[in-house]
């Protein structure tokens, strides 16, 4: 047997035949760029489509499906709630894939942040412990959950959107719609507040005023970073102290044997493991953060599609 796992992120969509093993027997990639509500769902299910047709001749069965999708997937009314894909406001993704089930074929779908735990908890760093919380920095941010060997899920399958946590009093109309902290210190965040700091340094003349604002990525500042740059140096620093800080407050929360930092962001943001753990060092609870091991994902950009597979291949 063989399962196709999918995993839709605001970037673009990949999908994959993966056996019980964990071997990835094939993949499908694809761009979303400029598709929104039911083009992104039918781009889905014509990979599956895709897939399961590759495979229909083969001795492999493929008879379970498991989608990983950005935001919240809502399981009691198979909707998705994704901000960063147009369209996908309460988006029906369950009813589009019931063309599926009426061939038999058992469909699971999970958020991201769901499945990128559960990746890391089959074939990656969470292995061989019940306590863990994978901490993804991409677009967005989300934390899977992982508390004595059991995936939180919380009342309305909102447990994780970490991007809502606070670390300061003062409000602005610039966090309602995704939080502060992925405001702050996600991939758009580390572009928000590099804009910010050019406004306010007009005087700048660095590599960072050779692009336009809407040209500008973050691997512009990374590149700037490890050229000294010192307006790279501070976006990056403050994003360092609430990485740091909101890594206390989940140990404090959840008492983790270990966090595991994914997502795009990191990625080129590795080299600061050993700087966020000593700003959570300043704020989390004095055992726990002593118990606590910081590391990069083991499987990098593809923790989400792995864990679509586990998804397929086994409730949590």
């Amino acid at each position: 047997m063989a399962l196709v796992a999918v995993d839709l992120r605001s970037s673009g969509l990949t999908s994959a035949v993966i056996g019980m093993s964990g071997k990835i027997l094939q993949r499908e990639t694809s761009g979303i760029a400029n598709l929104q509500g039911k083009k992104v769902s039918d781009l889905i299910q014509n990979q599956i489509t895709k897939l399961l047709g590759n495979f229909e001749l083969k001795p492999l069965q493929l008879r379970s499906v498991g989608i990983s999708v950005p935001g919240i997937y809502f399981s009691k009314s198979g909707t998705v709630w994704s901000p960063n894909i147009p369209g996908w406001e309460s988006y029906p993704l369950k009813h589009d894939m019931s063309c599926f089930m009426e061939q038999n074929i058992r469909i699971k779908i999970a958020s991201n942040r769901t499945c990128d735990i559960l990746g890391e908890k089959w074939l990656g760093e969470a292995k061989r412990t019940k306590n863990a919380i994978y901490l993804s920095i991409g677009n967005g941010i989300g934390a899977g959950i992982l508390v004595d060997g059991k995936i939180l899920h919380g009342f309305d399958d909102g447990a994780g959107a970490v991007g809502w946590l606070t670390m300061e009093s003062k409000i602005s109309k610039e966090y309602s719609q995704n939080g502060f902290f992925e405001f702050q210190a996600s991939a758009k965040g580390i572009l928000n507040s590099l804009k910010k700091v050019l406004q306010k340094n007009k005087d700048y003349t660095g590599s960072l005023r050779n692009k336009s604002e809407e040209e500008l990525s973050i691997t512009d500042v990374f590149i700037a970073y490890d050229k000294d740059d010192q307006i790279a140096r501070t976006v990056l620093k403050n994003c360092i102290k609430y990485w740091g800080m909101a890594s206390a407050n989940l140990i404090s929360l959840f008492n983790p044997e270990i966090i595991i930092f994914g997502g795009s962001v990191f990625g080129p943001a590795k080299r600061f493991l050993d700087e966020i753990k000593a700003e959570a060092e300043k704020w989390a609870q004095p055992i726990f953060m002593k118990q606590v091991k910081f590391v990069k994902s083991k499987l990098g950009s593809d923790a989400a599609l792995f864990g679509a597979g586990h998804l397929a291949m086994k409730r949590y």
